[in-house]
């Protein structure tokens, strides 16, 4: 299974918050901010913004004195004790931060085993999640995360997909087409929200984008009631944005 396009800027930003990890790992008495600056290759202003996002995310602290250190999540996180319970609590709490600041509900995904899945999202009365009337694993080709994933795949694997699962007609909106997907799939850009207007479920619009590191293909989503979808936009772009914290969690 190959990729067809370059990583995204949340990548590229994750990329460099593991070189500052990497530098801040190094020096288990402290580091000062220009020696991180030096040793990760980044200007500083560069690093004072990820220093900042780690900080909030608990990868670092700060001493007294102002040196930078390892911080609780990260030893956490790279514990072989507990690793995963770990890493499931603090994508859940990023998860939860995304749906307050976008007001929306949020997903992450994957694609594993030849399969579209849901593996955890955050939602809440302000922002309530999708009803999954169709097992999302057979409905990627109506869905925005399982657009989005399938982006990510190269021709054969898409096929190779959709040869698996029959696309049906969900809404009226539903693409039923396999030579009208495909194309619309092999056109998308990747820095662009992938959106479901209505096409797997009446009255929900949804939007994802990628958070793909390496072979792993992922996504986060959005997803909001009809009524609300003049917000989905800026919603998708708000979570692209903050895309880094989550694609960190899951290199580490």
């Amino acid at each position: 299974m190959a990729l067809t396009h370059e990583p995204t800027a949340p990548y590229h930003s994750a990329q460099d918050a593991l070189r500052v990890l990497e530098s801040v790992a190094r020096h288990p008495a402290g580091a000062d901010a220009a020696g991180l600056a030096r040793e990760a290759g980044l200007d500083p202003g560069r690093l004072t913004a990820l220093l900042r996002m780690l900080r909030r995310e608990g990868y670092v602290e700060q001493t007294a004195d102002g040196a930078w250190i390892t911080g609780d999540t990260l030893r956490r996180l790279t514990s072989a004790h507990g690793h995963d319970r770990a890493l499931r609590e603090k994508l859940q709490q990023t998860l939860d931060r995304l749906r307050d600041s976008v007001g929306a509900a949020v997903y992450i995904s994957r694609y594993e085993d030849g399969e579209v899945r849901v593996t955890q999202y955050a939602a809440g009365p302000g922002a309530p999640a999708v009803n999954e009337w169709v097992d999302f694993r057979s409905s990627a080709h109506a869905t925005a995360v399982g657009k989005s994933l399938l982006t990510q795949l190269d021709h054969d694997a898409r096929r190779d997909h959709l040869s698996r699962h029959r696309m049906a007609r969900l809404t009226s909106r539903t693409i039923t087409s396999d030579r009208l997907l495909l194309s619309r799939l092999e056109s998308q850009p990747p820095t662009v929200p992938v959106l479901d207007l209505q096409e797997y479920a009446v009255g929900t619009v949804c939007a994802a984008v990628p958070i793909t590191a390496g072979a792993s293909v992922g996504c986060l989503a959005v997803s909001l009631p009809v009524e609300r979808a003049h917000r989905l936009r800026r919603a998708a772009d708000a979570l692209n944005r903050h895309a880094a914290p989550v694609l960190l969690s899951l290199a580490l």
